[in-house]
């Protein structure tokens, strides 16, 4: 027996166990860019429309840090890469991170590594079938972006460039997250690591498109935007990427020989013998296990929003009497001045992102009733509805702190450059806090599945993605309007710049406290370990 043998089983078993999830990023992951084609070539069917986009976003940095720069601004497969390759990068590492660490340190922490172990499988099957799977749905992703591009009229070329540069990143990330899974003993800390490399690969690349290209170079991120896909194609750097990925898994490999199943090689901290009088309540434990993850996002959001708040008064040099620009901008955006409009679309952007927080604290009671400790917490006076409870205040408060934060720092950069760091430190708080209600509806679905469909709840993040994407692209693709008010961010108002009446706020929060109740009463009527 070698050390891969059963691995063909095991990646079996993962597609079997994936098979509702996987295929829904494949698809979305594919559907982005094609569907960025086709409206890019319906909205600027004239090249000299599409080189004045291209000259305005080449004038600004502000928008080059969200976006990337536009090598071609004269093609719809330029504008298309320019457009589509962050957005798609980022959800293939999102989607390998996740892929490997479910199916490799998941599989440790729950104690079912140690079963398969005990049948005629490898030492290194488990990982080698995760890595196999992850890399097989980024090979597949890139195969229907080929296709779905070039049947849109797109080069060949470009379209084969702009694939490899979306599978090379899902790539490297399966390489990362290989790593972070040797690092620690639990599957969360390891998808977090990964996840903080990832944000800060992103905070690189903006930061170089921004202007300081060199910092470009040591993200992944930028890597792939620097392929110039449909602009004179750099085919080295996918081999970058793929070499990268290589090396990786390498280094995950050698790391793995040093240490046991189920062990890390952080070493974890001992705790002290007897608990301290504040972890007496449901709450209280909830927010020591709790308080770390709260911690890291919000040190990352007043990072982000500081960065973001910071390039809000260039923003105002993007129109440049364009009046196209500055329609297509306000549609995006919402309605008022342009930097309001800035901030209305980022801040839209940090609570989608805020969302993954409120849908992970939320469901931490399923990690802990999975992994056996919610019985001897039950099993004290403790009524059974106040157990995720104290989960979920740690959800809904987490957000709130987070957004404000973000806001706080947002608003402070920005007042730093126009002379009143308070004044707007206030105003894009207020906007930020606006954005909560709509986190919360996403917090009560996924306390909605975990008391009603615990065997569903990975289905919160589908949610999460459907209303990233109605929001991120519906007016882009033209989604019809009723569609795209399923999701509770459509709601909110694009503060700050605009009114903001109170009946969303209070439809949103109503909405949210209905599925939290009944996610609550159904936890207390059903099994623990309910499937």
């Amino acid at each position: 027996m070698t050390a891969l043998t059963g691995t063909g089983v095991l990646v079996r078993l993962a597609l079997r166990r994936d098979r509702l999830m996987l295929p829904i990023w494949i698809l979305v992951i594919a559907a982005i860019p094609v569907a960025t084609a086709s409206a890019i070539a319906e909205l600027y069917p004239e090249a000299g429309q599409r080189l004045a986009l291209g000259a305005t976003i080449m004038a600004n940095p502000a928008l080059q840090a969200l976006t990337g720069p536009v090598f071609d601004a004269a093609s719809v497969g330029g504008l298309t890469a320019w457009r589509a390759t962050n957005i798609t990068t980022v959800l293939a590492a999102l989607m390998s991170i996740l892929l490997v660490v479910r199916h490799t340190r998941a599989e440790e922490e729950s104690g079912r590594a140690e079963l398969i172990g005990a049948a005629p499988v490898g030492r290194y099957a488990l990982p080698a079938a995760a890595i196999t799977v992850a890399a097989l749905a980024n090979l597949l992703a890139a195969l229907l972006l080929i296709a779905g591009l070039t049947g849109q009229g797109l080069p060949v070329a470009g379209s084969i460039a702009f694939a490899a540069s979306v599978a090379g990143v899902g790539w490297v990330f399966t390489g990362i997250a290989a790593v972070t899974a040797q690092l620690t003993t639990g599957a969360r800390t390891a998808n977090g690591l990964a996840v903080a490399v990832l944000g800060l690969c992103f905070l690189l690349r903006a930061a170089g498109d921004a202007g300081a290209e060199t910092l470009s170079w040591l993200s992944p991120l930028g890597w792939a935007q620097r392929t110039r896909a449909f602009a004179g194609e750099r085919w080295w750097l996918p081999a970058l990427l793929a070499a990268t990925a290589v090396a990786l898994v390498v280094a995950a490999d050698l790391l793995a020989r040093r240490r046991d199943l189920g062990a890390g090689l952080l070493p974890a901290r001992r705790g002290p013998a007897s608990a301290a009088p504040s972890l007496r309540s449901p709450l209280a434990l909830a927010w020591r296990l709790q308080r770390g993850a709260l911690a890291g996002w919000t040190l990352a959001f007043a990072v982000v929003g500081a960065v973001f708040g910071s390039l809000a008064e260039s923003v105002g040099d993007l129109v440049g009497g364009n009046r196209q620009i500055a329609d297509m901008l306000a549609r995006l955006g919402g309605a008022g001045a342009l930097i309001d409009t800035y901030f209305a679309t980022q801040l839209g952007l940090f609570a989608l992102v805020t969302g993954g927080y409120a849908v992970q604290a939320a469901l931490r009671p399923r990690a802990e009733e999975m992994a056996g400790r919610a019985e001897p917490v039950l099993a004290a006076a403790v009524p059974r509805w106040r157990w995720p409870a104290g989960h979920l205040v740690c959800a809904l408060a987490g957000s709130a702190l987070i957004l404000a934060v973000a806001g706080l720092s947002a608003g402070f950069a920005h007042g730093l450059r126009v002379g009143d760091p308070a004044g707007q430190a206030v105003r894009i708080l207020g906007a930020a806090l606006a954005q909560v209600p709509a986190v919360w509806v996403l917090a009560g679905l996924a306390v909605l599945l975990f008391g009603l469909l615990p065997r569903l709840t990975a289905a919160v993040w589908a949610f999460l993605l459907a209303f990233g994407l109605l929001g991120l692209l519906g007016q882009l693709l033209q989604i019809d309007e009723r569609i795209r008010s399923l999701s509770p961010y459509a709601h909110v108002p694009a503060l700050p710049g605009a009114t903001a009446p109170p009946a969303p706020f209070v439809w949103l929060c109503l909405a949210a406290a209905v599925l939290i109740a009944a996610g609550l009463a159904g936890f207390a009527r059903r099994d623990l370990k309910a499937d």
